[in-house]
């Protein structure tokens, strides 16, 4: 992932965001009895915008442990729904520019001072719009789109952990090939495309790899960018990808103190959405981590 517009498809810029390798990605193996959930459809209220969610098996994956660099992590997840694409500007821009129904915010819930800020120049930087994933997204951002959206829908939506994000990515399948990548994911391009073009993986999921790098959750809760992006090359586009923020990735912001919504050299960066199983607070029924080796 860079951190600068690309330049064209053959020539790069010489600046790169630098991607930290995780320990490989391995494919999780379904607890026999954790069966994925139904696959369910969100309208958003008072909207037509609509996106479909997809029910993940549980199981046991191994990630990198932040604690203990060069070593891994093993995580049982409970079964849980993850979006089918990419968040699309259409969903995002009834959140960030206020564009749901007058009176269709329920009490308590999120205000003006909630939503991001008006961003310097087009947030899509002329790539695409509707069907195309939203970028230039900062975690946090991604983190208070989830608290509108669960207001909005009475279900607890959040992003995804490192776990469940790998979990999903693999989808119980060894890794595409080199030659095999270009089926699934959007890589080595100049600009995003728009979401579900690309051949989904063995659990209906698509675009998790390339196309908008994916915002997750840490096991120390700090937020990293899973997947590569569109900007990638083959050999950086696979289900062990992670990159965590840099200073380059905002620096072009001209506000003193830097914005927190959007990220004016992060172009390569988006989010999709879990819901957990189990209704209720963001936190309930949240995947834990297990440490091992």
């Amino acid at each position: 992932m860079t951190a600068a517009l690309p330049v064209s498809a053959a020539v790069k810029p010489a600046a790169k965001a630098p991607a930290k390798a995780a320990a490989k990605a391995t494919a999780a193996k379904p607890a026999p009895a954790a069966k994925a959930p139904a696959p369910f459809t969100v309208t958003i209220p008072g909207s037509t915008v609509k996106f479909q969610m997809v029910g993940v098996p549980g199981g046991v994956v191994a990630v990198a442990d932040p604690a203990n660099p060069g070593k891994t992590k093993s995580v049982t997840l409970k079964p849980f729904w993850i979006a089918k694409t990419e968040t699309t500007w259409d969903e995002y821009d009834l959140f960030a520019f206020g564009l749901e129904p007058s009176g269709n915010t329920p009490a308590g819930a999120a205000d003006a001072k909630s939503r991001p800020s008006r961003p310097y120049g087009a947030p899509d930087r002329g790539y695409g719009h509707s069907g195309y994933p939203v970028i230039s997204i900062s975690y946090y951002a991604g983190q208070q789109y989830c608290k509108w959206l669960s207001e909005q829908t009475g279900k607890s939506f959040r992003l995804p952990t490192e776990a469940e994000w790998q979990h999903a990515c693999c989808a119980g399948q060894p890794a595409p090939s080199k030659e095999q990548v270009g089926e699934f994911a959007w890589y080595w391009e100049e600009k995003t495309q728009p979401v579900g073009k690309k051949k989904a993986n063995a659990w209906g999921l698509h675009d998790m790899l390339g196309n908008a790098g994916e915002w997750c959750a840490s096991a120390d809760g700090k937020g990293v960018l899973r997947g590569g992006s569109y900007e990638d090359s083959a050999s950086k586009i696979n289900c062990s990808a992670r990159a965590e923020e840099t200073p380059a990735w905002n620096a072009n912001d001209p506000q003193n103190p830097k914005g927190r919504w959007w990220l004016s050299d992060g172009p390569f960066a988006g989010f999709r959405i879990v819901c957990e199983e189990q209704a209720g607070t963001a936190d309930k029924g949240k995947n834990q981590d297990t440490r091992g080796n």
